[in-house]
């Protein structure tokens, strides 16, 4: 093949990969069945929402939340993640009640789930943090004191609804509202750390 055809292939690739890469990925335009723990260019996290119109009915919308993943964009989860991982695809909102089901703490905590799917981890992660529990923490204890555990997560829960039962609402839980990394260190001396992207690549 001569080098001028192979120039002529590599600057058609180059510009496809471009207008690709351009085309920013948007919650409002993704199926149902793609929206749950999906997130847009943003880096905000879709939600799959019931229209207030439709409330009798099967419909669905895919929306933008105001939570933003950690270091993550223009993503949609994989089959592989949502089994390992024990997630539904169709879930109202985002919500940390699934922390006090043990069967789903097990999934996730387990290294199908934890060390391969960083974006499910980082999205409860963070929901474990507004509830005042370190997942890296629950997850050790997982098997020898995870009652007790269990017990915190759903003492706060219970706390946090009395005070506003809207405080656990996908728009009540901002990224700042959550408790980053480094102040979960503070209150655990050798904490496990959470997974990234980095340490799939």
């Amino acid at each position: 093949m001569a080098p001028t055809t192979l120039l002529v292939i590599a600057l058609a690739l180059a510009v496809s990969m471009q207008t690709t890469l351009g085309k920013k990925m948007k919650c409002k335009d993704l199926n149902v069945d793609a929206c749950a723990y999906a997130v847009e260019s943003s880096g905000k996290r879709c939600v799959l929402e019931k229209p207030l119109l439709s409330l009798t009915s099967n419909e669905y919308t895919c929306t933008t939340s105001e939570i933003v993943a950690d270091k993550l964009n223009d993503w949609i989860e994989t089959e592989e993640c949502i089994n390992a991982c024990g997630v539904d695809r169709k879930p109202l909102g985002i919500s940390s009640d699934s922390l006090l089901d043990r069967d789903f703490v097990e999934k996730m905590c387990s290294d199908a789930c934890y060390t391969s799917c960083p974006n499910i981890v980082d999205l409860y992660f963070n929901l474990a943090a507004g509830e005042g529990v370190y997942l890296p923490k629950l997850c050790e204890s997982r098997k020898s004191n995870q009652r007790r555990e269990l017990l915190l997560l759903s003492s706060n829960l219970a706390a946090i609804s009395a005070v506003s039962p809207a405080a656990r609402s996908v728009n009540a839980l901002s990224p700042t509202a959550a408790v980053s990394l480094a102040d979960s260190k503070n209150t655990d001396s050798s904490p496990a750390p959470a997974p990234t992207i980095g340490s799939m690549i």
